[in-house]
This record gives structure tokens, C-alpha cells and sequence, in this order.
């Protein structure tokens, strides 16, 4: 049984207001020409299939165009939506969909029927469980104490009742402790989004999105494919990829990975405005067809530097300077500083600024209970 893992595709992403819509056409073409190389059994899609709870159309006709060419080819989707993702907006139509081998996982409702897919070992049941919070499980399984979304992962993963004879595939959108983040990801209160990885146990292999850079958690078949493109320039060291997952007989399952090459690579580049303007810097390296961040090292502001360099660096996204000014403490992007940080740890810094002190441990508990209560309330 051959599977191909993809998640993330977050369609409808903008960087630093570049849309990213010719560049995402561009690598889920790249895509069916892998699907079409490998001639895979299914096609894995672990969630946050658009960027927005409310997409636009032009990423709701991106996908439409994905799923009609994945229908036209001998094999089986299995999709769940992200924490990105409208669930119910994802679901609308599934039903109808899975007469042309598109399975949309419905909106957790307390109960994850598997779909089976056969080949000379037998059977193989996959599992698609989406996006989910403690406040979406509590309600189905009010004897039991969940407070945590282990717990809440636990819950539900129990009630599947998995054969452990058979071979299990769990597609699944959450952040598995361990697992290396990067700015373009949601971060939750004081990381309370955290499973734990022993609650996969009972999987042979776990289809995950969420996290950005591809990686395999606690084992080789609990595995992140990341995105398909670099979507921060926090990202700009990942080699983006999909995965390949065979399964042999139970207790076989060979992992690997294949390339990805974007249509614009996203690149950091750091120096002199006169060193970065030089030909012998730039070219033939591809630097001038790539989304860049620019940090110049001048003591002096460059006038107009952003439309000078854009000269020779046409998709120039990001200016910054590093010198004796900046590190003195003047911080020129502060949005982009503040949202890889917490909300727990930004109000940490607060209260310390305000009081002269840190928070105390219960103090630091009261205020990340009532994020969790706020945000769960407004799920």
C-alpha cells in the first residue's frame, strides 16, 4: 500500500501582502507529477487545506482544480481540515464527493468511522480525525475529566476501538511535543496545545499537519510532511518535500521523502547595500527570481534603499538594517516580533514591565486558564 502525505497547503497565503496563489498553482502541479511517478493507493491531506476559516475564491477554485485532477487518477483522497480550516465549510459536500474517491472528514461529532483500503496484506483502515480542542471533545464523553488536548486526543483516539491486528493510518492536525516550530505558525497559551506522542500508539503510521518543517516525532511513522512552500522566511533553511509512506505487511512501513522545487525560492541575504549591489554577489545565483529578506549592515540609512534594491532584487519582501543603531534597541518590525511570541509570555512581559516583577507561578496558571476558558468559549 503506497500513500502520499501532504498538509499545510494553505491556500490563499499571503507573505509579507505577496499572494502565494501562482506560486501554490505552480507547486501542486509540481505535486501530480510526483502523484503521477509514484502511482500511489491514496493521497493523505492532514489540514489546514486553506489559510482561512473563510477563503477566498481564488484558493476555493485552487483546490476545486487539485481535487478534479486527483479524481481523475486511480486513486483515493482522504482530507481533514486544520486549525486554519472552517470544519463545517470543508465538510459541505464531502457526502457527494466520495463517489469520486474524495473523502472529506466530517465535523468531529464523538465518533471516527475508518475508511478501508485493500491491497495483497489485506486491509488498511485510515482514520481521519480533524483539528480538535478539549471544548470539542468534553461534550461527547461527559464521564470523562478532559482538560488537556492529550487528554482530548486520548478520548477520541479510545473511542476508535482500532484493531490491533490490523493495519491503522491516523490522519490528524495538531502539535506533537517535541516537534520544531517556526514563525509561521499559530502559537497557543503557554503551549497548551501539546500532545503527547504516546497517544499514537496504536497507529501504524500517523498522517500530521501543523507544523511547518518536515519531521518525523518520537518515531519515523509519526511523521510532519511540512508545507509544500516556505511560507516565513523563518522557513528559508527547510527543504520543502512530500512524503511517500508503504506499508508492507503489519509492522512494515518505509518512510521517504521527494524533493519539492518551488517556482520562487525565499532567501535571506545580509550585507552592505554596496556589497549586496555588486554583480560578482548576485549573479548567477537566482538570488534576483527569489522572494528575499534583505538585512543591510550600513550605519547610515540607505535613501529609498527598498526601491534601489529592487532593482536587482525585483521580489524584495522584507527590509531591515543590523548595525549600532537596531541592536541598541530599536525594533523596526514589532508586529512580526510579537506574533511569534505567546499571548502568556506577551503578558508576562507586561505585568513584569508594570510591577517590577515576574508573574508568580499561580498568578501565570490563573491567566493561562483564562485564555483557554476565553478561546474555548468563542470555538
Amino acid at each position: 500500500m503506497k500513500l502520499i502525505h501532504l498538509s499545510d497547503l494553505h491556500l490563499g497565503k499571503r507573505v509579507h501582502e505577496c499572494s502565494m496563489l501562482e506560486d501554490q498553482e505552480y507547486i501542486l502541479n509540481e505535486i501530480l507529477q510526483k502523484i503521477d511517478q509514484e502511482k500511489p493507493d491514496g493521497v493523505l491531506i492532514a489540514g489546514d487545506v486553506y489559510d482561512k476559516s473563510v477563503p477566498s475564491a481564488e484558493a476555493v477554485s485552487l483546490l476545486d482544480d487539485f481535487l478534479v485532477c486527483l479524481s481523475k487518477r486511480d486513486l483515493q483522497v482522504f482530507l481533514i481540515s486544520g486549525n486554519h480550516d472552517s470544519a463545517e465549510r470543508m465538510a459541505f459536500g464531502g457526502r457527494l464527493m466520495e463517489r469520486s474517491g474524495i473523502h472529506i472528514a466530517p465535523v468531529y461529532n464523538g465518533t471516527v468511522t475508518p475508511l478501508t483500503l485493500t491491497d495483497a496484506f489485506g486491509p488498511v483502515d485510515i482514520y481521519l480525525l480533524p483539528f480538535i480542542k478539549p471544548v470539542h471533545v468534553r461534550r461527547f464523553f461527559p464521564d470523562q475529566e478532559i482538560a488537556t488536548y492529550t487528554g482530548a486526543l486520548s478520548a477520541a483516539i479510545g473511542a476508535m476501538e482500532l484493531d490491533p491486528a490490523r493495519r491503522n493510518v491516523l490522519v490528524t492536525h495538531q502539535f506533537v511535543t517535541g516537534a520544531a516550530r517556526c514563525d509561521s505558525e499559530d502559537l497557543s497559551v503557554g503551549g497548551s496545545d501539546n500532545v503527547d506522542v504516546s497517544v499514537f500508539d496504536g497507529f501504524d503510521y500517523v498522517a500530521l499537519g501543523h507544523i511547518h518543517g518536515p519531521q518525523q516525532v518520537g518515531r519515523e511513522t509519526v511523521r510532519y510532511c511540512g508545507t509544500p512552500l516556505k511560507y516565513s522566511f523563518s522557513e528559508a533553511g527547510h527543504h520543502k518535500s512530500v512524503t511517500v509512506v508503504e506499508l508492507g505487511e503489519k509492522g512494515d512501513v518505509a518512510v521517504r521523502t521527494l524533493p519539492l522545487v518551488p517556482r520562487r525560492d525565499l532567501v535571506e541575504l545580509r550585507g552592505t547595500y554596496q556589497d549586496l549591489t555588486l554583480r560578482d554577489f548576485y549573479e548567477g545565483t537566482g538570488y534576483p527570481g527569489c522572494y528575499v529578506h534583505i538585512t543591510l549592515t550600513d550605519e547610515e540609512d540607505v535613501p529609498s534603499a527598498a526601491s534601489k534594491l529592487r532593482v536587482f532584487y525585483p521580489h524584495l519582501l522584507k527590509l531591515d538594517y543590523d548595525n549600532k543603531r537596531t541592536r541598541a534597541g530599536m525594533v523596526l518590525d514589532m508586529e512580526e516580533d510579537t506574533r511569534q511570541r505567546s499571548p502568556l509570555d506577551l503578558l508576562d512581559e507586561f505585568y513584569e514591565k508594570q510591577n517590577g516583577q515576574p508573574m508568580g507561578e499561580a498568578q501565570r496558571a490563573f491567566a493561562q486558564g483564562l485564555m483557554e476558558k476565553i478561546w474555548e468559549d468563542e470555538a
